[in-house]
């Protein structure tokens, strides 16, 4: 399984990044997973439902299963607990040909970052040489590695699928 990330700050335009390579990839018959790092209490369940209320009752692990599609949602119910590392979460996975991998920027795996002007934070590039590439909205002329226009998701889907080897089959 091959894994990209696409890293940045709060608000710089990852998901809609990562939402508009979905569909670029998916069509070039590619398999693709994705990975979301929420630095924040989140909740992908609805209270009233069923696996919620099992839940909310002190189970540890609630998977929901349908002839559509499953989800296992795992509870850490002590405050202290860790967040996982990005390779024991990938390994929850199923088989893909592409995993692409949205925050975890500390992490050690290679990644795009979405650079946005304006914004107020430093880029990680110049720092962090799991960096492979820049998406931005601006020239970044002294950045050292392909820098992408935001908006052209197809070329930066070439990218990816050439660094990470990637064939692409028929649809």
């Amino acid at each position: 399984m091959k894994v990209m990330g696409i890293s940045g700050w709060s608000g710089s335009g990852k998901t809609t990044l990562v939402t508009r390579l979905l569909p670029v990839l998916v069509a070039r018959g590619l398999r693709v997973s994705t990975v979301k790092n929420a630095h924040h209490e989140f909740d992908v369940d609805t209270p009233g439902k069923d696996s919620y209320e099992h839940r909310a009752a002190g189970a540890s692990e609630v998977l929901v299963a349908s002839a559509r599609r499953w989800a296992l949602m795992h509870e850490h119910r002590e405050a202290a607990e860790p967040e996982p590392y990005l390779d024991a979460l990938l390994a929850r996975l199923g088989e893909a040909d592409l995993v692409l991998v949205e925050g975890f920027k500390h992490e050690d795996h290679d990644k795009i970052e979405v650079c946005r002007e304006g914004s107020r934070r430093e880029p990680l590039y110049p720092g962090d040489r799991s960096v492979v590439a820049v998406a931005s909205d601006r020239p970044l002329p002294d950045a050292n590695r392909p820098v992408f226009n935001l908006d052209d998701t197809q070329a930066i889907a070439d990218f990816i699928c050439r660094h990470c080897t990637l064939a692409e089959r028929a649809a």
